[in-house]
């Protein structure tokens, strides 16, 4: 069976054709008429195959955390193509991973306003330079460009981002709270920016004044008042009803005319209504290498590790907030808006691919449909991207493919590494379906059991002698000794 990846429901039995990196044909499966192939990969019933995913937005974090632990994750959790937010990390390897040398997503790095260019901060700041810096950077390779911190001056915010599409390329805003009282997302979207990604700025734009309710004691760098904040103003413009009726039609409308894409990120924050679950999250122990555990772990000298001193109340404000925010990316689908897909891993104990199936789920949350949800990380990923050859299981299309073991418009969990549990109808029994069987990444056919077994081996070496946390402490199990012996080895 096959999924599209344009919203459409499964058609099949299919047999697809792969020459080179290039679907050549799609069509109906006809037992004595197999085409003639190098490799053929058996369908059979339940076997589905999609478009790989489109990850626009991934944290590499540190040089601690292995280039392939991250390319095997997300390769085996179903994404083809990445947008490294560390641009650092992958600017030596760039042409080897296009080139197939490096076994990895294909990479869209994303780059600050001026990167790649020799221009000075005073020039970079000058609003009539804005397209030749624009012409600059898009010349020298890049894509995407983040603008957030041009948030603070709105004059300056649209040029750059009227700049950068002029010249061919795409931009982001990530809008800081510290900023939103100048550029909220109504004024971003107003202002020309390509896409907003999280969730700052919404709500602040719902307000009926132009700041949030900010406590006497808000620093913007103390990062555990700064979170527990951001989900207090969508309580504050969800519990009155003119601000609400605003965030959810004014607001959306506003969104959809001005055609800002929106890139939801739920993964990464989910942590914050339930600290506890993320903690504990059946993969950590094998798959969570442990410098990202490390950096997980509350300190407030670690970005997005604010989890200290962090309440059952301030649970209780994020649920709201998340169930808010999936209404409105419900009415700004429905109404016409583009929802791309990113998950912001590897932050706030959500584990880079594992976050991806989770990134579904949670904008499935919202009340879209599923065919809808895979969607936004094939189809409308890929043409944000500006990729036409990406995101369709079509002929003439680049071979990114998934082949899964279960059809995961029924079931994301079904690109889980690990399957989903299912049932035997006719013996009762348990069983596990088997994952992605294969990523195809540019015709390239991927082993994804293999992957992970490397995975497993780079974690478990990282976690040698590593000592027991505050999150970890409490529940280590003892050594139990025989019954009837004390410490010694001698009976009692």
């Amino acid at each position: 069976m096959v999924l599209p990846g344009h919203g459409g429901p499964g058609q099949g039995p299919m047999d697809v054709l792969v020459t080179g990196n290039v679907i050549e044909s799609v069509r109906p499966h006809d037992p004595d008429s197999i085409p003639a192939a190098d490799r053929v990969i058996e369908g059979g019933e339940g076997i589905y195959v999609t478009p790989g995913l489109m990850n626009l937005h991934l944290h590499f974090r540190g040089e601690e955390l292995p280039l392939d632990y991250i390319f095997y994750l997300q390769l085996a959790t179903g994404v083809t193509s990445v947008g490294p937010a560390e641009e650092g990390r992958v600017r030596d390897i760039m042409e080897a991973v296009r080139d197939n040398e490096i076994l990895a997503p294909r990479l869209f790095p994303l780059y600050n306003w001026g990167s790649e260019t020799e221009y000075t901060p005073e020039q970079l700041q000058d609003t009539t330079l804005a397209p030749e810096i624009a012409r600059a950077m898009i010349a020298n390779g890049v894509r995407q460009v983040y603008i957030n911190n041009l948030t603070w001056n709105p004059d300056l915010f649209g040029a750059a981002a009227r700049a950068i599409e002029a010249a061919g390329g795409v931009t982001a805003v990530h809008i800081q709270p510290s900023n939103t009282s100048v550029v909220n997302a109504m004024d971003a979207a107003r202002l020309g920016v390509s896409m907003i990604v999280h969730h700052y700025g919404y709500a602040e734009s719902a307000l009926p004044r132009g700041v949030q309710d900010f406590p006497a004691n808000y620093r913007y760098q103390d990062e555990n008042i700064r979170f527990r904040e951001a989900a207090r103003v969508w309580h504050e413009v969800g519990t009155n009803p003119d601000s609400r009726h605003f965030l959810l039609n004014t607001l959306v409308d506003s969104l959809v005319h001005y055609g800002v894409v929106m890139q939801p990120n739920r993964a990464t924050y989910e942590a914050n209504r339930n600290i506890m679950a993320a903690q504990g999250l059946p993969w950590h122990e094998k798959y969570t290498h442990q410098a990202l555990w490390e950096w997980h772990l509350p300190n407030p000298d670690n970005h997005a590790s604010f989890q200290y001193d962090w309440t059952s109340t301030d649970e209780f404000y994020w649920t709201y907030m998340y169930d808010l925010w999936a209404k409105m990316i419900f009415e700004f689908n429905k109404r016409g808006g583009t929802v791309v897909y990113g998950t912001d891993d590897n932050y706030q104990w959500s584990t880079g691919g594992f976050g991806n199936i989770r990134e579904l789920q949670l904008v499935l949350e919202s009340g879209m449909h599923p065919l809808e949800v895979l969607k936004t990380a094939q189809l409308n990923s890929a043409q944000f991207m500006m990729e036409p050859n990406l995101g369709m299981v079509q002929p003439g299309y680049v071979a990114d493919l998934l082949v899964v073991d279960g059809n995961p418009a029924w079931d994301f969990k079904t690109l889980y590494p690990f399957g989903t549990i299912r049932m035997d109808p006719e013996t009762k029994e348990m069983y596990r379906t088997q994952g992605i069987l294969h990523t195809i990444k540019d015709g390239i056919v991927v082993e994804n059991d293999r992957l992970m077994d490397e995975v497993e081996r780079i974690v478990a070496e990282s976690k040698l002698n590593a000592p027991p946390d505050v999150v970890t402490e409490p529940f280590q199990v003892p050594v139990r000794r025989p019954a009837g012996e004390d410490g010694s080895g001698n009976r009692r």
